[in-house]
């Protein structure tokens, strides 16, 4: 009998790269939503864009919005992660992750493309949508991280003490989650700019107790949204192609 080599699989670090569409796709239409927008309406006009994407009948979408103050929970939500269940409403989602909080000053991105025109591995895709995000960071000077053992964008508090003796504070900038169906994305990553981080005390955001949350402004950084937006749109050219 002959031995079988068990290797675990490549880090993200490792897979990230750029996801572009095949040669003679369209470019991705990119749209920003003016005011709050409420989260059962986006659900179904996400859902309703991806069967369309699916059928051939719409270009792939990322859709820019902000929700007014929420909780949603994922497919692997943990009830007891929901400590203040009467603060804000809970819309049960079927994306993937935990606990999550959306509010006026974040920005969420909603993504929309056919991973059959692009790169069929799902853990590649994550990893794009993280180097998105992180390449989004750098152009206001902050370095975000990826974690392997947690999904988002995390950024270093050396100022702080951490959890543990020699332990590096850190917090979450940015939360990711998202759905296929049929190889076809929704849900997508979300962006603290200047949110109300008290807001964030209902749940264990993400089922991450021992680091905290963060945005822009805390930081120190005067960011608007407008500001992101543009960093967003150059850099998800970059990493996913054209858009228009």
């Amino acid at each position: 009998m002959s031995d079988t080599l068990v290797t675990a699989p490549p880090d993200r670090d490792a897979i990230a790269g750029l996801f572009h569409a095949a040669p003679g796709s369209p470019p991705v239409e990119w749209r920003i939503a003016d005011g709050l927008t409420d989260y059962e309406e986006a659900l179904e006009a996400m859902q309703a864009r991806a069967e369309a994407i699916r059928a051939g009948t719409a270009n792939e979408l990322v859709w820019l919005v902000e929700h007014p103050p929420l909780y949603t929970a994922g497919t692997s939500a943990d009830p007891a992660d929901l400590t203040d269940p009467d603060r804000f409403p809970v819309h049960e989602t079927g994306r993937g992750g935990q606990y999550t909080y959306h509010g006026p000053g974040q920005r969420v991105a909603y993504v929309m493309v056919d991973l059959k025109r692009r790169r069929q591995d799902v853990r590649a895709f994550v990893a794009a949508l993280e180097a998105w995000i992180i390449g989004t960071l750098d152009r206001f000077n902050v370095h975000g991280e990826r974690r392997e053992d947690r999904v988002g964008v995390w950024v270093r508090r050396p100022e702080r003490a951490g959890a543990a003796p020699g332990v590096v504070a850190e917090d979450k900038i940015a939360a990711i989650g998202i759905r296929l169906r049929k190889w076809v994305s929704f849900h997508g990553v979300s962006i603290n700019v200047e949110p109300d981080l008290t807001h964030y005390g209902g749940i264990v955001p993400c089922g991450v107790s021992d680091h905290g949350v963060t945005s822009l402004v805390d930081l120190g950084l005067p960011v608007t949204m407008a500001d992101l937006d543009v960093a967003l749109k150059a850099e998800f050219e970059a990493v996913f192609g054209p858009v228009d």
